[in-house]
């Protein structure tokens, strides 16, 4: 039998980690649930210690460490041959894993991932069945990768909704950080080069947008630039798994938003100026 680990990294987390948690434990299948606390100065660690249940281990860094080292650290605590990274605001929904390692089983297949939904800062659900353009039943490795370069990572959803190998982490070195906004998806066309990926069309998983997340208080211009690089980095590092043109594809879609992003502050400072005038 394969074994799973599921980690969730927490920083600050107090306000929505035990929801969380809880969703995560109520799966019923057989897993390790790694809550790795980055020194925390709120009561994030309270929480992740106050589940009685044999299946959580908590860990705690020194110090706080950058994003990309922390997901990096909780992955490799981790001692599962499957490994999904959770949020530490984001929610499984009810019989996701199970139905996600029935695929997962099968070592053809080196990605799953599902549709998600969207909730609010209390739990609120505001939208769902989002994710996976395309990306339905089995494909490829290039075409995942086309169609993340191509479509952007808000499309293929959250990290929760997403499970890997450990072994392919270990392979390409794990995540790189040093792009906050495209991190995962950067990793997942990575691990997706050595199998297949399956897209669930269920709804398996809730992303929280809330005015604490890291990517709410991330501007549009550090994400658009972001994707710039990671487009012609993973074109760079993956060349059979892109073309030319899906570069040049994902980098229009880029100049697009930023142009949309130019012209929504333009008329905001347009209507802002006369409405000073009047």
């Amino acid at each position: 039998m394969v074994s799973l680990s599921v980690c969730v990294p927490a920083y600050q987390a107090g306000r929505t980690l035990e929801p969380t948690m809880r969703s995560i434990l109520s799966q019923d299948v057989e897993f390790e649930l790694l809550v790795l606390d980055n020194a925390s100065t709120d009561e994030t660690g309270e929480i992740a210690a106050s589940f009685a249940d044999p299946r959580v281990r908590v860990e705690r860094n020194d110090s706080t460490l950058r994003i990309g080292d922390n997901w990096n650290r909780v992955i490799e605590l981790s001692t599962g041959e499957l490994v999904k990274v959770v949020c530490a605001d984001d929610i499984l929904l009810p019989g996701s894993l199970a139905t996600q390692l029935e695929v997962m089983r099968d070592r053809a297949f080196a990605l799953s991932s599902s549709r998600f939904q969207v909730i609010d800062e209390g739990g609120a659900l505001v939208e769902t069945g989002l994710g996976l353009p395309g990306l339905d039943g089995v494909h490829g490795p290039r075409e995942l990768a086309r169609t993340i370069v191509r479509r952007g990572p808000a499309d293929f959803g959250p990290t929760a909704a997403a499970m890997f190998r450990r072994e392919h982490f270990d392979r390409v070195g794990g995540l790189r950080g040093d792009l906050v906004f495209p991190m995962d998806v950067d990793l997942f066309a990575r691990v997706g080069q050595f199998g297949l990926f399956y897209g669930f069309t269920e709804v398996a998983a809730a992303w929280r947008n809330s005015t604490f997340n890291l990517s709410s208080r991330t501007s549009s211009l550090s994400k658009l630039t972001e994707m710039l690089r990671f487009h012609h980095r993973i074109a760079r590092d993956c060349p059979r798994l892109l073309s030319p043109l899906d570069v040049a594809v994902g980098d229009l879609r880029l100049a697009k938003a930023a142009l949309h992003r130019l012209r929504v502050r333009t008329g905001h400072l347009i209507r802002t100026r006369g409405g000073g005038r009047a």
